[in-house]
């Protein structure tokens, strides 16, 4: 990894992700610290940031809608009973340190600020791994630390009363093509059948690519999954789905995902070998 402030993820000496370590950004799109572009190791890039679409999609990275009342997801805020509204509210993460820094992968410590607070704390953990020829693991932690004196409770458009919108947390913005991508699990197919969903891994495809996305703790894998193909290509892992989940005064949130960056279409059969590979059984 090089450079100081876009550090450059490399798997057997190739350049598969640059990091961009402090995004110039108005605050609306909740400034944060985020992989773009990320690639296959053939070159095709695999995100997207400040897409026409959603000018807030950045890449590969932390969000979260609402941190008691605070947006680090960028853009419009969902309001009960008033719908998506613009407020002055938003927050940023805050780069502080790299703890490590290695060609392969860094941990890294920011801050959450809103308002001029710290709220949280954060150790990120990132590592890029080859897997074949044709296939590499990106491994993704976050531990997020209230360091304030009371709870803090992380929510999310669904619990702020919009049904089927839990986003917040780990999130992929993909690459959009012309075709809507194919999103599939080992059990389900389509967006209306995997969004929302449990599962071990869930799998997006392009014409030339594909993203396997993996829970590699079991606390990850009881987050339900996060899915957009038709209005734009999108994954994540919601950690606020039915409930706002609370963080208690010095306590740590953990979650922990990998996915796997490939060339070409993988079936089911295909994605459920590499996930093993990349996670273990």
């Amino acid at each position: 990894m090089t450079g100081n402030d876009s550090p450059v993820l490399r798997v057997a000496g190739r350049p598969v992700g640059r990091y961009v370590v402090r995004p110039e950004l108005p605050a609306r799109l909740s400034p944060r610290p985020h992989l773009h572009p990320v690639t296959t190791l053939a070159g095709t890039a695999v995100t997207e940031s400040r897409p026409a679409d959603h000018l807030h999609h950045l890449g590969v990275g932390v969000a979260v809608p609402d941190v008691e009342g605070h947006n680090f997801w960028g853009g419009r805020t969902y309001v009960r009973g008033r719908g998506p509204t613009e407020l002055d509210n938003h927050g940023a993460q805050r780069h502080t340190a790299f703890q490590l820094r290695d060609p392969d992968g860094f941990v890294e410590e920011l801050r959450w600020v809103a308002a001029g607070v710290e709220l949280l704390r954060e150790r990120r953990t990132v590592a890029a791994t080859g897997l074949t020829p044709t296939a590499w693991a990106l491994d993704f932690t976050f531990s997020l630390t209230n360091v304030t004196q009371g709870a803090l409770t992380l929510g999310s458009p669904a619990t702020n009363g919009r049904p089927g919108a839990a986003y917040g947390g780990f999130f992929w913005r993909a690459r959009k093509e012309s075709a809507v991508p194919r999103v599939f699990t080992a059990e389900h197919e389509g967006e209306r059948e995997v969004h929302g969903s449990r599962a071990d891994w869930l799998a997006l495809t392009g014409g030339t690519w594909s993203l396997v996305f993996a829970g590699a703790t079991e606390r990850t894998r009881r987050d339900p999954w996060f899915v957009r193909t038709e209005e734009y290509p999108g994954v994540g892992s919601s950690l606020a789905s039915d409930e706002r989940p609370a963080i208690a005064p010095g306590d740590t949130l953990v979650r922990r995902i990998v996915t796997v960056v490939a060339d070409g279409p993988l079936d089911a059969d295909g994605a459920a070998t590499l996930v093993r590979k990349a996670v273990g059984p």
